[in-house]
């Protein structure tokens, strides 16, 4: 009777075990699969792979580099101009239950980040900045919310085993504009920066109850935005598209670091050598995405529009604030007149 129940007990244990093992198959490999917008593929490091797309991913984007260096087999998956709908359309078909790291950034081009900072760069007697960034605003507090969590959940449902974590976006500027051809008043730029800690609190908050890891560039982007020295973020670049996105300083040095020890729980320092081993896997990731090409045609890049003074519109809106545009004169004294009534009229409206 005694061998009889070790035996029993023997075979319960034995069975156990390998319902555990059957559990979690996934943690015997590793497997990164990089999902986002324009701030995880790279856009803004002005090199990008020859996937057949628009997509703009770079060998010197976060992704890349922190696959590199901690020899994650990566897909690529993170698209410029990816929203919420872009990412569950396009983007999740990648996660399985072998993948064990996940990095996620989205959720500015749902608010209209480029429509938003396209129309803040215009001069104030042409532009409705403030009614641009309130809209925003109004997303990011009362859409973006359930967008993330349904968004979030699907990951996790997708990726059971895996290690996720969102990352959030940087202040873009420093309180000056030092670019000849935009007009961001520093009120705007503060308002625009508000707005990016505002869009990180709301991913914050459904990451954590996803329990997803959320990684906060802001702190470590300080003294690097727009007009900073060194600018890790571009401003206004030829071409347009470069315009306000991380350079490759601005993930090298700010995205990896920051993105690395909450993916892998080790440190990364970008060296020359973690730069090589992402070059020669351009390529290899190039073939790897096109595959997803055709999906990848179906996301439309949001692009930041450079000011253009030569419009109608322009035309009708220097004719009726009284602007010479022939002028630089004029036209910067009118703009600081109208941002600074714009700025008062919102202060107003603040206090209500």
């Amino acid at each position: 009777m005694a061998m009889t129940r070790m035996f029993g007990v023997t075979a319960i244990l034995g069975v156990a075990a390998a319902l555990t093992v059957a559990a979690a198959p996934a943690q015997a490999a590793n497997s990164y699969v990089a999902l986002g917008d324009s701030y995880s593929s790279g856009t803004g490091t002005r090199t990008y792979i020859n996937d057949g797309t628009s997509c703009q991913r770079s060998v010197y984007a976060y992704p890349s580099l922190v696959a590199s260096s901690k020899g994650l087999p990566l897909n690529f998956r993170a698209c410029s101009g990816a929203k919420v709908a872009d990412v569950t359309n396009t983007q999740l078909s990648a996660l399985t239950s072998a993948t064990t790291h996940v990095t996620i950034s989205v959720g500015g081009n749902d608010a209209g980040f480029a429509d938003v900072i396209t129309e803040c760069a215009q001069p104030g007697w042409m532009s409705d900045c403030n009614g641009a960034i309130n809209t925003a605003q109004g997303i990011i507090n009362n859409t973006l919310p359930g967008r993330l969590s349904t968004l979030y959940s699907s990951i996790r449902s997708r990726a059971p085993y895996a290690k996720v974590v969102v990352v959030g976006y940087p202040r873009i500027f420093m309180g000056e504009d030092c670019n000849a051809f935009t007009w961001f008043s520093p009120d705007e730029e503060s308002r625009l920066n508000q707005t990016a800690d505002l869009l990180n609190s709301k991913i914050s908050a459904a990451a954590s109850a996803r329990g997803f890891t959320f990684s906060n560039p802001t702190s470590r982007f300080i003294g690097h935005a727009v007009c900073d020295s060194p600018e890790w973020i571009n401003g206004l670049s030829n071409p347009v598209s470069e315009s306000y996105h991380p350079n490759v300083a601005g993930h090298r040095d700010g995205y990896a670091p920051l993105v690395a020890p909450a993916l892998t729980g080790t440190a990364l320092t970008v060296n020359a050598a973690t730069l090589r081993k992402a070059e020669r896997a351009g390529a290899g990731q190039a073939a790897k995405q096109r595959q997803y090409a055709a999906a990848d045609r179906t996301i439309s890049p949001e692009v930041f529009r450079a000011p253009d003074l030569t419009t109608p519109r322009a035309k009708a809106a220097a004719a009726k604030a009284g602007v010479d545009l022939s002028s630089r004169a004029s036209i910067d004294a009118a703009d600081r007149q109208w941002s600074a009534r714009q700025a008062k009229a919102q202060a107003e409206l603040a206090t209500r």
